[in-house]
């Protein structure tokens, strides 16, 4: 007799084709609106739209690095995201704590592989900041990935607190 498949959780990737959806749209935005390199104040005191560009990853890094970094960080895009989608293959449909931090990094990361593709570094655009202290300039994508980094780390050290079957707790 053969066991029944358990549906998985790739659905979930319409979670990031949306997140990749709004990151490109949130750029297009950008470029056609806002002004390069100038403050658009949303909040006084702690939140911008700033027009800028990234060509390393977080904070900027490798960003002088000469531009082989550009192909090196789309082929991890591309490698993690396939990485997470084949978790997301052997991740239970309804596991929504596994299955939504996944997608979120995917969108994500693919999100800031397109704006590579196409202009050769990432687009950032919000600029958060109190008194002389800036956060460095992110996107939608970034924020995705940071989200989705966040909850796969809290979903992990929820599962590890579970104790396993024969064993005492």
């Amino acid at each position: 007799m053969q066991s029944a498949t358990k549906p998985n959780a790739l659905p979930w990737l319409a979670i990031s084709a949306l997140i990749l959806g709004l990151d490109q749209w949130s750029k297009a935005w950008v470029l056609a609106a806002l002004p390069e390199h100038t403050a658009v104040p949303v909040i006084d005191g702690f939140w911008n739209w700033y027009r800028t560009y990234n060509t390393g990853a977080a904070f900027s890094f490798l960003a002088d690095a000469g531009g082989w970094q550009q192909w090196f960080f789309i082929l991890l895009a591309f490698v993690i995201s396939g990485v997470l989608a084949w978790m997301l293959a052997r991740t239970p449909r309804g596991d929504w704590k596994q299955a939504l931090p996944l997608a979120l990094v995917i969108g994500g990361a693919l999100g800031n592989v397109i704006d590579r593709f196409l202009h050769g570094h990432v687009i950032d655009f919000i600029q958060w900041y109190v008194g002389n202290h800036y956060w460095p300039a992110f996107n939608i994508a970034d924020s995705a990935v940071v989200g989705g980094a966040i909850g796969l780390v809290l979903a992990s050290g929820l599962t590890s607190g579970k104790s396993k079957p024969g064993k005492e707790s």
